[in-house]
């Protein structure tokens, strides 16, 4: 699979402070990223460096496997740091129509990526009267126009209502539909697990956590079980081979697995038992249940 950015032992240190610690990472061509952690993680640092804003101290990183110099690169990628800075009297239109002209992009593409970020209708509005929202999207418009190999976009999120959260998650599920591989650093667990297929989780620079998200949220199954008589039922349960640990939570048993167990499988042992369950979910720990775990591990 093709590579578009690969990271090697990336180190940024402000006097004492060091940002990020040894970060390595390769990002391949089809996927969508998620670099997550707490404000002062270093998630806008590493992609401060990547994007030739930040000088780093030490370590590498190259695109599309070194066949291009970081500023020929850079042509082909994306990217959305800052807020959105458009001039307030100029249409959407007419902003866009600017940084074709900079960029040297033909003009036909502003309408296709208006349509893409649904503002199609306010073309002609001025950037003035756009909600944050608005202005969102069409700096997300701004970064295709030069139909990008790769989006970068640092908390794209960030400052929106529920609305606008919503729609800028469906624009970054359809570019990764066409192919577009995404980068996005955010501190919102649930904007990661809904659009990202892949994650790095960071905390002060350095990787706790990177692969995809399934196979961080899917590390340890568990069973949430209720019966008439708990503490009969945790003394059943202690005896099965496949649990490991048992917990109490309120008025559920918390059943957590050394090996595999299906929830018939389950049903049917504490049936023999003569326990009757009133109630039994085979849940996995959200990425924010992981998340929250790994940061108090470290």
């Amino acid at each position: 699979m093709e590579t578009i950015l690969s990271i090697k032992n990336l180190h940024k240190s402000y006097g004492r402070i060091k940002a990020v610690k040894n970060l390595s990472l390769e990002i391949t061509k089809g996927n969508v990223y998620g670099i997550l952690g707490p404000n002062g993680s270093g998630k806008s640092t590493t992609l401060g460096i990547v994007l030739n804003v930040v000088n780093k101290t030490s370590g590498d990183f190259e695109w599309f496997d070194g066949k291009l110099t970081t500023h020929e690169a850079l042509k082909k990628v994306g990217a959305i740091i800052e807020r959105p800075n458009f001039y307030p009297y100029m249409t959407a239109y007419e902003n866009l129509a600017l940084v074709c002209k900079i960029k040297q992009i033909n003009f036909s593409k502003i309408d296709e990526k208006l349509e893409i970020v649904g503002l199609t209708d306010r073309k002609d509005s001025k950037f003035r009267t756009f909600s944050l929202g608005m202005k969102q999207r069409l700096a997300i418009a701004s970064a295709l126009l030069n139909d990008p190999e790769i989006l970068i976009l640092d908390e794209p999120t960030n400052g929106l209502d529920p609305q606008g959260i919503h729609q800028i998650r469906d624009i970054i599920r359809f570019i990764a539909s066409q192919g577009t591989t995404v980068l996005l650093a955010s501190h919102l667990l649930d904007e990661v697990e809904k659009v990202c297929s892949h994650v790095l989780v960071l905390r002060k620079g350095e990787i706790l956590y990177q692969g995809t998200v399934n196979g961080m949220i899917t590390t340890q199954d568990f069973f949430e079980l209720k019966a008439t008589d708990n503490q009969l039922l945790e003394s059943i349960l202690l005896k099965h081979p496949a649990v490991n640990t048992i917990e109490q939570h309120h008025d559920k048993t918390v059943v957590y697995l050394k090996n595999s167990l299906s929830a018939a499988e389950l049903n049917r042992y504490c049936f023999e038992h003569n326990i009757v369950l009133e109630h039994l979910v085979k849940r996995n720990n959200s990425l924010e249940e992981e998340f929250i775990k790994l940061i108090s591990n470290s």
